[in-house]
């Protein structure tokens, strides 16, 4: 049993080295680790968070491009005409012209059953189109609330994220390293995240009187309303713009390129108010003041969100009640045509934030005007134009199902574009503080209202809207959604797909079933949430039994302590009594003599016997006393090495003052001088007596 449990542990341990080193081998050759880690370092875990939000949406990007190539533009490609028109370049902007006839639309994609060979099976085209982008959707779901529900967890209801300040400055080194630029980089990494620590507790100790806090909160409030204000006429204004552009287009009397440049004044109003806007909304955080700079960027980022996403919104109502219901040849190309060109106007204007928002600005700042000073990185309009172009993206899927493929360009070229901006331009935030849960505010913002819009949106198109009946995969049916019901007509006569037709009428169709899943949804939402503060509640006792404990110890050490003092204060006065009257047994004429160097070797040894361990002294006394000559032989030892030593010179004086004082008071009685030399021969004998005996 003992060879066969050691063969496991060595089995268990050897797999753990294995999967430690498998996973550091994987990080390491992740994409942008050492530069992440740089910026980690340099600026702070907040400006790390954009970066990795970055990475995590072109990972996205780049899973959605290989489904929707694989399982959609390749069958395609067996069955694909010729395209006769002639490219210009304008189109890399419009989208419209030659890539019209193109795999980036919709329209382009055919309604038949493509078969290659006569002994392959066939491949249906329309059922290709909609469980491919159902089930990416699908999969969007349960990724983004898997990766909310693992980052909620590490930064809200793992204890690690309530660990003390002592285990990060103690606990947190790591020793492994051994690369000087790695060592560097460790310690500002370390020394930014104390300084985010001590911030955030300096900054809960601030209290401010209540006529401030009132005064904030108006000015909340007035800084509200005015945001909500200027989004509200935003919003009309688009729609207005976008009816008029429509208007153009149609017009016969003016030529294609005049109607293409038109085209591309909607994505440059959109963009301005989206690059216009979030500075405004910034200039507000001046008057506002918050107490924590978190608080400021959340308030800042759910200003910008209202902004964009209701501009998607009043788009998505343009394209789907005036576009989808119009007399257009395929508007499902035409909807995907605007949102091409609101990507891509989209990235040519963060190209141009990054120089005159970041470049201009810090050339200003120390050049021209330095009181400006070096600008610091804006998190909240970064991430916010992530969110609304990964938006336009997923709402694109439908429309132009190779638009993940420009989008993952796009991202690309950002991340390389804000790395440099941020290295030349920006400095440090000036307020350290942490943001480990700004991570899961993003994927939280990314999944409501942004994604729970793309379903709806999808929903709709799906189940509400006819189809063009001159293109795409879904021509001349009422609904893309009755390709699935005429192919769950077909298959009810194979009696080995007859489960599923059952689990798509008893379930897919169920309402009831739907409405039971999200009843158990909301349900494990709700245990969860108490879990969570249940455990805050448990944290914060623990915290303070753990404050309260330590008081406790602190003051029963003081109370030791001034209970020890008295002891030895009374200790150290019985030997010098004792001295004192080991002195007086002297003769009158050796006492001045010879006291001062009998003091001084009993306070040695008395010194000694304090040094000595406690097991010593807890010795009974004949014990103890067999054990002092050893000691005394140490003790003289340590004299002999020193001879320079003088102990305690006070108390000596002290004994000294006192014997000196007793023989004066001697000298008048005649009869204690027989005594004393009496005791003068007792002790000569005794000293002759222990000399004999050590020979």
């Amino acid at each position: 049993m003992n060879c066969c449990s050691g063969c496991l542990y060595s089995i268990q341990l050897s797999f753990r080295r294995f999967k430690q080193a498998a996973s550091d081998v994987f990080e390491m050759l992740g994409l942008w680790h050492s530069t992440l880690k740089v910026i980690e370092g340099k600026f702070g875990s907040s400006i790390l968070s954009y970066f990795v939000f970055l990475k995590w949406l072109l990972l996205f990007n780049i899973f959605s491009f290989i489904v929707n190539f694989s399982f959609i533009t390749i069958p395609q490609f067996v069955d694909m005409p010729l395209n006769n028109l002639s490219f210009s370049g304008l189109e890399l902007l419009t989208g419209a012209g030659y890539f019209e006839k193109t795999v980036l639309y919709y329209g382009f994609y055919t309604n038949d059953t493509i078969r290659k060979e006569a002994n392959l099976a066939p491949y249906n085209m329309q059922l290709a189109y909609i469980f491919t982008i159902g089930l990416y959707l699908s999969t969007c779901f349960l990724i983004l609330l898997f990766s909310m529900a693992k980052s909620f967890r590490k930064n809200f209801i793992n204890p690690a994220s309530f660990t003390g300040n002592a285990a990060k400055l103690l606990c947190s080194w790591d020793f492994s390293i051994n690369n000087e630029k790695a060592v560097k980089l460790k310690k500002k990494y370390l020394s930014t995240q104390i300084k985010e620590t001590l911030s955030e507790a300096l900054l809960k100790k601030i209290k401010l009187p209540t006529s401030q806090k009132l005064a904030r909160l108006a000015i909340h409030s007035v800084t509200w309303i005015i945001s909500i204000g200027l989004a509200v006429g935003c919003c009309a204004g688009v729609y207005f713009l976008c009816v008029h552009v429509e208007g153009s287009t149609q017009n016969s009397s003016l030529n294609e390129l005049t109607k293409q440049a038109a085209t591309l004044l909607v994505p440059v109003v959109v963009s301005l108010i989206n690059l216009i806007l979030p500075l405004v909304y910034a200039m507000f955080g001046l008057v506002e003041k918050f107490k924590y700079p978190h608080h400021e960027i959340y308030v800042v980022i759910i200003r910008n969100i209202l902004l964009k996403i209701s501009i998607v919104g009043i788009l998505c109502y343009y394209w789907l009640q005036k576009i989808a219901e119009s007399n257009l040849e395929c508007w499902e190309s035409y909807v995907g045509q605007d949102i091409y060109r609101l990507v891509v106007i989209d990235f040519l204007f963060v190209l141009l934030g990054s120089f005159f928002g970041e470049f201009l600005r810090h050339i200003i700042g120390t050049c021209c005007c330095k009181k400006l000073g070096i600008p610091e990185f804006d998190i909240a309009r970064n991430v916010l134009d992530l969110i609304y172009a990964q938006t336009l993206a997923w709402i694109g899927i439908f429309f132009s199902p190779l638009l993940p493929l420009i989008q993952m360009i796009k991202l690309f070229i950002i991340f390389y574009v804000k790395r440099v901006s941020l290295m030349m331009n920006c400095i440090p935030p000036r307020t350290a503080w942490r943001a480990s849960q700004m991570t899961t505010v993003f994927i939280f913002l990314l999944f409501f209202p942004s994604f729970a819009g793309v379903l709806c949106v999808i929903g709709v198109i799906v189940w509400r809207r006819i189809p063009s009946k001159t293109c795409g995969p879904f021509r001349n049916l009422l609904s893309p959604y009755e390709s699935i019901d005429n192919w769950m007509d077909q298959i009810t006569f194979f009696e080995n797909a007859k489960w599923v037709v059952w689990i798509y009428h008893n379930l897919v169709e169920s309402v009831l079933f739907f409405y039971i899943l999200t009843i158990i949804v909301l349900i494990i939402s709700y245990l969860y949430w108490q879990i969570v503060q249940g455990r805050r509640i448990m944290v914060k006792h623990l915290f303070e039994q753990i404050a309260n404990e330590g008081k406790d110890k602190k003051f029963l050490i003081q109370e030791l302590h001034k209970a020890q003092k008295p002891n030895s204060q009374s200790i150290h006065e019985d030997q010098d009594m004792q001295l004192v009257n080991v002195a007086l047994s002297l003769p009158i004429e050796s006492r001045r003599e010879s006291t001062l160097a009998l003091i001084m070797r009993a306070r040695q040894q008395a010194d000694l016997e304090e040094e000595s361990p406690p097991m010593i002294r807890k010795m009974p006394n004949n014990i103890r006393t067999m054990a002092q000559p050893n000691m005394a032989g140490q003790q003289a030892e340590r004299d002999t090495e020193h001879p320079n030593y003088i102990a305690e010179p006070l108390g000596a004086i002290k004994v000294v003052t006192k014997v000196n004082e007793r023989s004066l008071y001697e000298k008048d009685q005649p009869r204690h001088n027989e005594r004393s030399s009496n005791v003068m021969e007792m002790v000569m004998r005794a000293r002759q007596q222990a000399e004999y005996e050590e020979q």
